[in-house]
């Protein structure tokens, strides 16, 4: 049912879902599954217990599950796991997950990895997302759904990206990201809201208010944050969009808050 090309080398216990292309001098690991349609165009190696959701194509080069690049990694069989209709370009790695992690990698539907982009062991990536060329995701990272990091940029490990986030070209993201936010600098720093993304998604206008003035309260506001997010809950928290950033700003974290930077430079 698969149409494999006679140099490709793929192990007799993989197992191929129908419509299944692999092209010229690909290589996959007797653990993987490739689902309905996946096309992995040529010189593409697949490795590990690695699964492609249905549809994914994915471009000479790259490397999907070979072991993470983590030192304390002992062989544990954890697990690399791709949703469907994703597009994963030239040279792109992705590295499955750790004990010490959860054990999974996993990548959502309908991303686009661009050529050279990174994704480390026990990555969370939702949908939607985009990392541009040789943008790199350290470990633990979590990329919710339709953010977007810029290229030649890299994130800290243990760091949220929220949704609709975007990240700036060549940035260094070491702090969480809010959610809807744009930030950039080469220790990034956040600049405002991702006005255009959220426009292009269709965000409504009285939602994208909102949400600027929601930002002004968290971050042009005096007291603690605590206290800001709990003034912006009691005041506008029956905002979808709002009451999904309290959310997140309420979740734990090990990594301290991107905020804007003040007028003394901080």
């Amino acid at each position: 049912m698969a149409d494999v090309h006679p140099t490709a080398v793929v192990a007799p216990k993989a197992r191929l879902g129908t419509g299944v292309r692999i092209g010229p001098y690909c290589v996959v690991g007797a653990h993987v599954s490739l689902d309905e349609g996946v096309v992995l165009h040529s010189h593409v190696v697949v490795e590990g217990r690695t699964r492609i959701g249905p549809r994914t194509r994915v471009f000479p080069f790259a490397s999907l599950g070979h072991q993470p690049q983590d030192l304390k990694y002992r062989g544990e069989p954890s697990e690399l796991i791709i949703g469907a209709d994703n597009m994963i370009r030239e040279h792109v790695t992705m590295n499955p997950g750790t004990e010490g992690g959860g054990m999974v990698t996993r990548v959502g539907d309908g991303c686009l990895f661009m050529v050279g982009a990174h994704v480390a062991h026990d990555c969370r990536i939702g949908n939607g997302v985009i990392l541009a060329n040789n943008a790199t995701l350290g470990g633990h990272v979590v990329v919710e759904d339709y953010a977007i990091i810029g290229g030649l940029s890299a994130v800290h490990q243990f760091v949220r990206i929220g949704r609709h986030a975007m990240i700036g070209g060549m940035s260094g993201v070491e702090h969480d990201v809010i959610p809807y936010g744009l930030v950039m600098g080469e220790r990034a720093r956040l600049c405002g809201l991702n006005i255009v993304g959220l426009k292009r998604r269709g965000i409504a206008r009285d939602d994208i208010r909102a949400l600027g003035k929601a930002y002004e309260k968290l971050f042009d506001e005096e007291g603690t944050l605590a206290e800001r997010i709990k003034q912006l809950a009691d005041e506008m928290g029956e905002v979808r969009p709002i009451a999904y950033l309290i959310d997140f700003l309420r979740r734990p974290s090990s990594r301290p808050l991107c905020r804007p930077k003040v007028e003394n430079g901080r």
